[in-house]
């Protein structure tokens, strides 16, 4: 049979998908794209913010449509938002023919076998060794732990996901390798508090040990690490960065907020001091670093002072990325029940100056980079063959910019090519390569 996937959410959801792809692979099935065609479809959902629901149920009823206009027979759903709320989404969309909550990935397979009225259903299960990797054949996520224990106020993937776990250094290890083995250039390493990793198994956070054994593996040209909270972003891990030949000068460091009191609300484990002065100490360390940060405006209780102290701040640090979310009230959470609740119109307004701001601040920092010359990992070329879609160190992707490269030479696809850049355009660099 053929089937098709569709991925919403976050990377670290994309990794569980890729799980799937594979699971299905083994058992001989049909990997396809294009839904028209798939006899199955899964849709692995996020439930993290009310939009991302949103958009895993119109998405859902999107594929469900292929039952009448293509080749459908079957329809899943995984995910986050099917462990919040699978009994209320199988009443509301009985399109749905099997619903599999986080909770029941270790029975997927049996589950999927069922719904084919298979005679002897076997189970299997999803797998690290088994990923069919889905982001080309150049980059892959590398997940080191699942869950969370920071336990914000405002965020239910503790809820969701369970408490923080991580994997064996010697598994993620074993892994690394056999994925720098299929020609994997760029690894990205993953969870939802990388500078958490190891705590729960060794007592201490492993996070800087790791990436001192990934920058062994010859094949990795470039190495990077995600969502590193800020109280526990130590020296070592600044060092390791500092020194590495392959660990990328970027720090995603989601801080959320600048006033203390509003931290506080929200459970963060830091100050707005203490923040400002790591910031201090990574670019004086790091020089050429790049600093991406998420905030939150409109939690409860958040007074026009603390936005303007929020504002202020974005002012001053002048971060090279930056993305601002609205409070988004989440069922289950404790700022859910808080009082002060700030206006729909109001957290809106806050977010869209803060991101006004930080457009013109971006624009500064691309400048700056006008006349310097960067490695660049080449991904894609245009329909015209004008220009290659290229990424320096400088950005994630589908999360930052990327830097179009004007076509004056022959490049291959997962090549690195040395590029000047020339000229910006909104958030992406416009550069030609240097001979």
């Amino acid at each position: 049979m053929k089937v098709g996937f569709v991925s919403l959410g976050c990377s670290k959801n994309l990794v569980d998908t890729e799980m799937c792809i594979g699971l299905f692979k083994k058992h001989k099935f049909d990997v396809v794209a294009d839904p028209k065609e798939a006899e199955i479809i899964v849709v692995n959902t996020c439930g993290f913010i009310e939009s991302a629901k949103e958009e895993a149920i119109n998405t859902i009823l999107e594929m469900s449509l292929y039952k009448a206009t293509g080749n459908c027979k079957y329809l899943i759903a995984m995910g986050c938002l099917v462990k919040r709320y699978k009994e209320e989404l199988k009443k509301a969309i009985p399109e749905v023919d099997l619903w599999i909550s986080l909770d029941e990935y270790d029975n997927l397979w049996l589950k999927v076998e069922q719904m084919l009225k298979k005679d002897k259903p076997k189970n299997d299960f999803l797998s690290y060794e088994n990923r069919s990797i889905t982001t080309g054949d150049s980059t892959a996520y590398l997940k080191i732990a699942e869950g969370c224990s920071n336990y914000c106020t405002y965020c239910a993937i503790p809820a969701i996901r369970g408490k923080f776990v991580s994997r064996p250094i010697e598994d993620v290890l074993e892994e690394a390798k056999k994925l720098a083995q299929k020609g994997i250039k760029e690894i990205i390493v993953i969870a939802q508090d990388t500078t958490k990793y190891g705590i729960d198994l060794y007592g201490e956070s492993k996070l800087a040990q790791l990436l001192k054994e990934l920058d062994n593996i010859d094949e990795f040209k470039w190495i990077r690490f995600l969502y590193a909270y800020p109280e526990s972003i130590t020296d070592e891990l600044i060092e390791v960065v500092a020194n590495s030949k392959k660990v990328c000068h970027y720090f995603d460091i989601p801080i959320q907020h600048r006033s203390n009191k509003i931290l506080k609300k929200m459970n963060r484990r830091t100050t707005g001091e203490s923040i400002e002065k790591l910031i201090m100490k990574i670019r004086a360390k790091i020089p050429d670093a790049i600093i991406r940060t998420s905030l939150i405006v409109g939690f409860p209780g958040e007074t026009q002072e603390d936005y303007n102290e929020l504002f202020d701040f974005v002012g001053k640090i002048k971060f090279d990325k930056l993305g601002v979310f609205a409070y988004s009230k989440e069922d289950g959470t404790p700022a859910a029940k808080m009082d002060e609740q700030v206006h729909f119109n109001t957290k809106k307004s806050r977010r869209n100056k803060i991101m006004a701001l930080q457009q013109d601040i971006s624009r500064d920092v691309l400048n700056s980079k006008i006349g310097n010359t960067y490695e660049a990992l080449i991904e894609n070329v245009t329909l015209d063959g004008k220009y290659y879609m290229a990424r320096t160190y400088m950005d994630v992707p589908d999360m930052d910019g990327v830097c179009w490269i004007k076509n004056t030479k022959d490049l291959e696809i997962g090549q690195f090519a040395k590029c000047k850049i020339v000229d910006v355009m909104e958030y992406d660099l416009i550069g030609e390569i240097v001979v």
